[in-house]
Parts: structure tokens; sequence; C-alpha cells
């Protein structure tokens, strides 16, 4: 089967061109340099903007480009520079604006400075590089407690891992992915649970990048459902990949775990990008069907923004992953909007707990992470 067409990716480098022309007029034409020159450098900045198709004409997709590691790091190092040197010199055009409005003599100068953009340029970079390091970042643990009403007492202090948004890849390594399981085997858990993105790429690309997956030890062991970037390459494949791992994956259904006879059901649904490939579209209703009525509800949901509709169902706990946090500090405000006005830790939804993790790893397209730092969440139940 081809790779399907990556399809998240247009707008963000329709958006990308658009800020690189504009830093290419108010930035790179500006230099004092000769005309050759800041030609050169304007197309390098429209280049960087459209990296992701360019890459993808020549190496993997633009879900997963096959390319070395250091290059993808320094490709996602001049995106995001890009990204946030448009905000600063947008945020300095603004100020300069007003400036002019009110007549504020003083100021105008210095913002009229032919340094200061440049020097935005140069502080965006610096971000940038530090952002992407954060990103390519081993996850630390983050530890929460969760009160659910009618949890039987044998599940009080019951210990679940979370995992979300691993996304393998050529970036996001093999042996970046053993560490991550090293790290979350050393928090013990009672149950693994993995909320989607586990992979970019084809099973054979990801061939020695997945596999340490299969270590990840817990009790009641691994349970894991998809996200949207499994659909993106070879997801009927994926399924017997991540089953021959030892994990269960939960398609529209659900399992339950016993303990001293007591009962919890995890319910896991697929993902809604699978309208674009025909597959079935997450359903609750299904993923509940059988299930124990007396039983509290732990659902995985890969994104948040059904929070409402599934805590009407009777859900206690939803898990979700997807936003990343938001990447950035700020840019939260614009990633929430996309997923119900959920986007990174917990919530409280009509009596439904929500928890959405900002995830262990992060796409290779836009792989920054300033002030939103990555995470493998350990969640201990409560009674309430």
């Amino acid at each position: 089967m081809s790779p399907p067409r990556f399809q998240d990716v247009p707008v963000l480098s329709v958006i990308g061109c658009l800020l690189a022309l504009y830093l290419v007029w108010r930035v790179i034409w500006p230099l004092r340099l000769s005309r050759p020159v800041r030609i050169v450098l304007g197309l390098l900045v429209v280049a960087l903007a459209l990296h992701h198709r360019i890459v993808a004409q020549f190496a993997g997709t633009m879900a997963s480009p096959e390319i070395p590691k250091a290059v993808i790091a320094v490709l996602a190092t001049g995106f995001t520079t890009l990204l946030i040197s448009a905000v600063f010199v947008l945020v300095l055009d603004a100020l300069l604006l007003i400036a002019r409005l009110v007549r504020a003599q003083r100021v105008l100068p210095m913002l009229r400075a032919p340094w200061l953009r440049p020097a935005a340029g140069t502080l965006a970079l610096l971000l940038s590089a530090y952002g992407i390091w954060q990103g390519m970042a081993v996850p630390k643990p983050r530890q929460i407690e969760v009160a659910i009403d009618g949890l039987p007492a044998a599940f009080d202090g019951y210990r679940v891992l979370q995992l979300t948004d691993i996304h393998a890849s050529r970036l996001l390594t093999g042996a970046w992915v053993e560490k991550v399981v090293t790290e979350s085997n050393g928090l013990h858990p009672d149950l693994v649970v993995i909320t989607g993105d586990l992979i970019d790429g084809s099973v054979s690309a990801r061939a020695n990048d997945f596999t340490p997956l299969a270590k990840l030890r817990a009790p009641d062991g691994v349970i894991a459902i998809t996200g949207n970037h499994e659909y993106y390459a070879q997801y009927a494949e994926w399924m017997q990949a991540f089953r021959g791992q030892g994990m269960q994956v939960l398609e529209n259904t659900h399992t339950q775990v016993q303990r001293d006879g007591a009962t919890l059901t995890i319910a896991g649904v697929t993902d809604p990008v699978a309208a674009r490939y025909g597959l079935p579209m997450p359903d609750l209703t299904a993923a509940l069907a059988g299930a124990d009525p007396q039983a509290p509800v732990i659902l995985l949901d890969h994104r948040p923004v059904e929070a409402r509709a599934n805590a009407a169902k009777g859900v206690a706990l939803q898990l979700s992953g997807h936003t990343h946090g938001g990447h950035i500090v700020g840019m939260d405000q614009l990633v929430k909007r996309a997923n119900g006005g959920f986007v990174s830790g917990r919530y409280e939804v009509d009596g439904m707990t929500l928890y959405v993790s900002n995830g262990a790893g992060l796409w290779p397209g836009f792989a920054a992470r300033i002030g939103v730092p990555s995470e493998i969440t350990l969640i201990t139940l409560r009674s309430r």
C-alpha cells in the first residue's frame, strides 16, 4: 500500500510561505548587501518554509522525512526560527505603527533601527535551537492522582502509566525510544496505556525504532489506541506490528482489568482522520458495548476534543494527547481552540476527569518545545 498523503501539512506550508515572504520584505531586503546575495537569502528563507514538501519529493513523506537526524534537526531549527522571527517582527512593526499614530517621536528612531529586526532574528534562532533540543529530550515523569466516583477499593492506588505521541522517527530513533521505555518501567506501573501517534513512517522504515516498545512492562500489560499519524502510512500493517509487540490495540472496543473480583473497564476509540481512508470512525457506543455497567470506565481517546460528549456517556477518566501541550508558550492558546478548549494537563468536564498529556515526543516537521516540556505520565487512581 503506498503511503497516503499527509494532509495536515499544506496549511502549515502556506502560513510558513506567507511569513517567509514577510521576513524577506522586512528583514532580508533592507540588509546592506548586494542584490544577488539578498535574492539568494530570500529564496533560502522561502525554501525553508516549504521544506516539508521539498524533502517529501526526494526522501520519505511529509509525515516521515527519511533523511539523517542531524539534517532534520537543522531544518526544524530553521523552520522554527522562521516562525518565531515572523512573530517578533510583526510585533515590532505593530509597535512602530502605533508609535507613528500617537506620534511618539522618542520611540520611533529605536523601532526603525536597522539592527533591531536582525537582532530579533538572532534571538529567534537561539530560542529555536533550545526548543529543538527540548523537543528531542527524553521526557521526565509527571505524577498525578485522580479521584473516581465508585472506584472499587481493590483499585484504590492503582497506577496507570500513560505514554502518548511518541512519534518514533529518524529524529526520535530507537535509542531514544529505549530510554523512554526504561524511564517508564522504572515507575513500576500496574498498567501501561499508549494514546496514539506511536510512530511516523512505514513499518520497514521504523523497524529498528519501535521495537523497544516491546520491553514495556506492567502486570496488566500494555494497551494502545491509534492516533492520526498511524493512518498516514500502512495502518493495517502497523496494527499487526503493534500486536506483534505484545500490545492490546483497542479499535472502538474495550477490555476489562480484574482485581480481587472488582472490574475496571478500559475503552479505546479510533481517530477521526480515519474518514479520509475509509476506515472506522471513533465510536464510543460501540467501544462500550457489552461492558460492565457498574465498572468505572477509563477512555483512551487520542484527541481531547470530544471530552464533553464522552463525559455524557459515563466515562470517568479520559486520557488524551495529540496537542503536544501547544509546543510553545503562547501558541497553546491557538492549539486549544482546535481541540475543544483543551491543550495540556487536567480538566474537570461535567463530572469526568480529562487528562491531556504533553506527550513524549514530537512530529519531526515541527519538533520544538519552549516552556512546554514532554512527559511520561503516571496516574494513581483514588476512590473519591
